[in-house]
C-alpha cells in the first residue's frame, strides 16, 4: 500500500492502509470473504483475506492519495453466524471511520461473505457506493431504502460457490429500493477470482473510479450495466 502505515487499535473494526495527505474527501473499505458459520478468529493471513490484497492495490491505484482513505474491515470471526457478525463489524468500522473523517463518503468493496456484509450495510448514511465481487446474496436478506446509492456487482459465470442468479435477483431488488444498480457477468470467471484475474482487478479499479465520484453520471460499461434489464456479459 502507498505509505505502509496501519492504524489498528485494539478491538477496532477499522484497519487504515492509506491515510490522505489532505482532508479526507472519500474512503474505500475492503471486505474479504469467509464462511457461513465459524467462531474462530479471522486473521489477516487467512486465504480469504489474502485474496483481497490485489483489490486493495486496485483501490489505491484508482483513487488519489491526496484525499481518499483506503482501509479494510477487520472481522472478529471467520463466519457470518446467526448474528450476522461481519455486518456488525462493518457498521462498527463505518462508525470509527466517521470519527476519523467526519462526513466523507464511503465506497465498500466486498467479496463473497464480504459482499453480503457490504450490501447489508449499503443503507448506512456514509455509504455512497458498493462494489461486490461474487457476492453471497441469499434469498430473503432484507433490502433497505437505497435511494441515492450506486451498486455494481461483478460475478463469474462459472461460480459454483455463490449463485450469479442470486446476485441478479439482488440487483433487481436494489433497483426497486431506489439504488442505481447493475451487474456484469464475467465469462469464465470463478468464485476465487483466479480465472481472468487481471480482468477482475481492472474492472474493479474502473468501477471504483466511478463510484468515488457520486456527483458524476456513470459512463461506459457501468452505465450500460445499470441500464440493462439483464447482466452484461464481458
Amino acid at each position: 500500500m502507498a505509505d505502509g502505515r496501519v492504524v489498528e487499535a485494539g478491538g477496532s473494526a477499522l484497519v487504515v492502509r492509506r491515510r490522505p495527505r489532505d482532508r479526507t474527501r472519500a474512503a474505500v473499505l475492503v471486505l474479504h470473504g469467509g464462511q457461513e458459520n465459524g467462531r474462530r478468529p479471522a486473521r489477516s493471513w487467512h486465504p480469504a483475506a489474502l485474496r483481497m490484497r490485489p483489490f486493495l492495490s486496485a483501490a489505491a491505484s484508482a483513487s488519489s492519495p491526496r484525499d481518499v482513505l483506503v482501509g479494510q474491515v477487520r472481522y472478529r470471526y471467520q463466519g457470518w453466524n446467526d448474528a450476522a457478525d461481519p455486518l456488525q463489524d462493518t457498521l462498527r468500522a463505518l462508525d470509527e471511520l466517521r470519527g476519523l473523517t467526519g462526513d466523507a463518503s464511503v465506497v465498500l468493496i466486498g467479496h463473497s461473505m464480504g459482499g453480503r456484509a457490504a450490501l447489508r450495510a449499503a443503507a448506512d448514511p456514509s455509504v455512497c457506493g458498493v462494489l461486490t465481487l461474487a457476492p453471497w446474496c441469499p434469498p430473503g436478506d432484507p433490502v433497505d431504502d437505497l435511494t441515492g446509492t450506486r451498486i455494481l456487482v461483478l460475478h463469474g459465470d462459472r461460480d459454483r460457490t455463490t449463485g450469479p442468479a442470486d446476485s441478479a435477483a439482488y440487483v433487481r431488488q436494489a433497483r426497486t429500493a431506489g439504488a442505481e444498480a447493475g451487474m456484469v457477468l464475467l465469462k469464465g470467471g470463478d468464485h476465487a477470482m483466479l480465472r481472468r484475474s487481471r480482468d477482475w482487478h481492472r474492472a474493479s479499479a474502473a468501477a471504483l473510479r466511478r463510484l468515488l465520484r457520486p456527483e458524476r453520471a456513470l459512463d461506459g460499461w457501468t452505465a450500460a450495466a445499470c441500464a440493462s434489464q439483464e447482466p452484461l456479459l464481458r
